[in-house]
């Protein structure tokens, strides 16, 4: 097959969206080489993240031909490609397809992450809500098949925009293999330094702000022994205000380190040398910092009420995302018994399993092929 890519978040995107693109498209290469894919682009950015795309036998890559027409290309000039490219599938990776595929033959699949937009308005704008909608809603009425990126993004799907559940099927994504590789000691000891981490801590990763709910921690924080610190890696907001406020009351400045801008390549050693994972996020579509967790051998305690049971499985330890004294029960239960611990880090592993590239790109495989040849 010549599978056809919306690739702008590949190399523009160095977070969930970006990582899923770049994650599928490597799976698929790499598992799937029978296939050619090729990358549409409004721009081709080569950095660390991205390089490896440009490196990919089987991966051929298409910029925007008029760079001030760049979002026009990307949403409906790009038909003119594909077909020239003779593209048989087209699959839209962050909610959105071009407008006229389907006048043109082209069979589209589209992933849709979540629809937190819709489940908690309170946290966008009012504009960016007409957006998503607007584009979201389009693009599962017009592709010829949805992929959910969990069960429960599956049935707000259903919820939300009425659609039919044959219509949808959920394929997990996967987390970056470097997660599956042990730090060196001297490369912890570096990171250590270089962030000057705490002997032990708890490790919560993830944008600073309110949906992700990081404040429970700090509440959480208050009710522990004193040598039990916190470290929150991840872009700040002004719910961050909120934290600092909180964290200034309860004298808890010497036990909390927030750590923003840090590259990828520390993320696993600064995830490896953690006590516990913790994350009270009230909703995601997917979590894939407690897969990026699991990978790196520490147990997990997340939110119950979205999809983080289906990422962190049965042997992780699920909270209510409003009760700080459940969440310091657990965290307590997992930090003072260390057969526990490992018990959890053995089984968190075994369960991974199921988000490995060679079954996602078998399971992504099948959508294509059930698209492909739908009413032939």
């Amino acid at each position: 097959m010549k599978i056809g890519f919306d690739a702008k978040r590949a190399f523009q995107n160095f977070t969930g969206l970006g990582n899923y693109s770049r994650f599928v498209i490597k799976a698929l290469a790499q598992n799937k080489a029978q296939n050619q894919y090729i990358l549409y682009a409004p721009k081709a950015i080569k950095n660390p993240r991205t390089s490896f795309l440009f490196h990919l036998q089987n991966v051929f890559i298409k910029t925007a031909p008029i760079k001030w027409l760049k979002s026009y290309w990307r949403s409906k000039g790009v038909i003119k490609d594909l077909v020239a490219d003779q593209v048989e599938l087209y699959h839209g990776l962050s909610h959105e397809i071009p407008a006229g595929l389907q006048q043109k033959g082209i069979k589209s699949v589209v992933t849709i992450h979540d629809l937190i937009y819709l489940r908690y308005p309170q946290f966008f704008k009012y504009i960016d809500r007409k957006i998503y909608d607007y584009k979201f809603r389009g693009a599962c009425k017009n592709a010829d098949q949805i992929i959910a990126i969990s069960e429960q993004t599956k049935r707000d799907i259903i919820k939300y925009f009425g659609t039919k559940a044959n219509k949808i099927t959920v394929v997990y994504q996967g987390c970056d293999e470097v997660f599956y590789q042990s730090a060196s000691a001297d490369f912890k000891k570096d990171i250590i330094e270089k962030y000057n981490l705490p002997k032990q801590y708890l490790l919560c990763l993830g944008t600073v702000e309110e949906r992700k709910n990081q404040l429970l921690i700090l509440k959480a924080l208050k009710l522990f022994p004193e040598n039990i610190s916190l470290v929150l890696v991840g872009k700040q907001t002004n719910y961050v205000r909120q934290l600092d406020s909180f964290i200034a009351e309860n004298k808890l400045e010497n036990r909390v380190q927030f750590l923003t801008d840090v590259p990828f390549s520390d993320l696993p050693a600064i995830y490896q040398l953690a006590k516990i994972f913790v994350f009270p996020s009230r909703f995601e579509g997917f979590g894939i910092p407690i897969l990026e967790a699991l990978n790196s051998e520490i147990p997990v305690v997340a939110a119950k009420g979205s999809c983080l049971e289906e990422v962190g499985g049965p042997n992780s330890i699920y909270i209510s995302p409003d009760d700080e004294q459940e969440l310091a029960t657990a965290i307590l239960k997992v930090w003072n018994d260390e057969n526990l611990a490992q018990q959890m880090v053995m089984k968190g592993k075994e369960y991974a399993l199921n988000f490995k590239a060679e079954k996602i790109a078998n399971d992504l495989m099948e959508v294509y092929q059930k698209t492909k040849f739908a009413n032939v």
